[in-house]
């Protein structure tokens, strides 16, 4: 088998640094490769995966210029999205499609597969969700409109999603071009296992309203505890950095979501207590490090969280997570064996005090059970061969 796989042309594989889907393909990539599938990547080629063909339109990674007015972005994406059809095209030996350029990337390949010569099309969901009135509320577009007119032209192309939660609000006329879920996944043996952990509490993620990490801030100083909070806030990824811009007050960063929710609703604790702290963005040794030492990762998210990749990346390090049971959290943990779910804050901080509970050793197992590499890649290979199925072929 054959297999294109279109990356978004934000970041380069292997990730060096940062990577949310990107470091989900890296592992998918390898896994594929080692069960002996014929794979070629389409993404930029700042850096290239060994024994892996790559092409690109672009030699440097695009991240810098993905929070540009949509003007200036969509014609990056379209010009790799269209550059990487011709090439497949052209080649005439693929035998499927597998794209995780969100929106952008359905459009175009829906219609792209009304052309027999092109392979079938799997395209991975990894978010936003589908609007609901929660989101709508916000003030957030809603993008209902595009998947209920997608569903009208979807030819042979077929959606996996990141979780059941994330695809259970999907229109019924795009329902039988679903295939089952396939959840994002890691390589195991890249993450430490730590089986005794220090006595602090850590978050890593960006710093947004969703990801709510000023009510682990307020539960933590509150009850005296130490918290090291990572991630980056709206490009800020230094503590130098956050404080020379916190005493700017003509900083551009005042302008972004972001920055005003990390000003405004977590500087509060920080101030109040010594023990909350910022520590910059980590990747690398430094974030296994950061994993794989606390008593629990805080996940107190605000929004219902498609997935969730630092949950299992900490689960594998043998690190306990508490979450808020929104989203895909009760799909990630279960509750009492490798963490807890808490319906709101009271039951959070009630949560903290149980955390010796949870086995270090039963965190690393449920990641290797279900949230694996190879487990995902396996998976992957059934919903290729379900699509090629569909298009009236069989490859092994």
């Amino acid at each position: 088998m054959r297999v294109a796989i279109i990356a978004p042309p934000w970041l380069a594989l292997p990730v060096k640094g940062y990577g949310g889907i990107e470091l989900v393909l890296e592992g998918l990539i390898n896994e594929l490769t080692t069960m002996g599938i014929d794979v070629e990547v389409f993404s930029n080629s700042k850096h290239l995966m060994d024994g892996v063909i790559t092409h690109a339109l672009y030699d440097e990674e695009q991240f810098t210029n993905i929070a540009k007015p949509m003007f200036d972005v969509l014609p990056i994406l379209a010009a790799h999205m269209q550059y990487s059809l011709d090439k497949i095209k052209n080649d005439g030996g693929f035998d499927v499609i597998h794209d995780h350029n969100g929106f952008l990337g359905p459009e175009l390949l829906a219609w792209a597969t009304s052309d027999p010569t092109l392979p079938p099309v799997v395209h991975t969901l990894h978010g936003p969700p589908f609007s609901d009135e929660s989101r709508l509320s916000q003030g957030l577009p809603d993008n209902r409109p595009f998947w209920n007119q997608l569903a009208n032209h979807m030819g042979r192309m077929y959606i996996v999603g990141i979780s059941d939660t994330l695809m259970k609000p999907a229109s019924d006329k795009l329902r039988e071009h679903i295939l089952p879920t396939v959840y994002n996944a890691i390589r195991l043996e890249n993450f430490p296992f730590v089986q005794e952990k220090k006595d602090h509490f850590i978050t890593l993620s960006r710093f947004t309203p969703d990801k709510g990490q000023h009510i682990a801030a307020k539960i933590c100083s509150k009850r005296g505890l130490e918290l090291r909070m990572a991630g980056m806030i709206s490009g800020i990824g230094s503590n130098n950095q956050l404080l020379s811009e916190l005493a700017n007050p003509n900083s551009p960063f005042l302008a972004t979501d972001g920055f005003r929710y990390y000003k405004d609703k977590v500087l509060p604790y920080t101030i109040q207590s010594e023990k909350i702290t910022y520590v910059g963005d980590i990747s690398g040794p430094d974030k296994m490090k950061f994993l794989s030492e606390p008593k629990a990762l805080l996940f107190s998210i605000d929004w219902d969280e498609p997935f969730g990749m630092v949950v299992i990346e900490a689960l594998a390090c043998g690190t306990p997570v508490i979450a808020m049971n929104k989203g895909a959290m009760p799909e990630i943990i279960e509750h009492g064996v490798n963490g807890f779910l808490a319906n709101n804050e009271e039951e959070f901080e009630q949560y903290i005090d149980r955390i010796d509970e949870i086995d270090p050793n039963a965190c690393r197992k449920s990641v290797q059970d279900k949230f694996s590499a190879k487990i995902m890649a396996a998976s992957y290979i059934d919903r290729y061969q379900q699509a090629i199925k569909l298009n009236g072929k069989n490859v092994e």
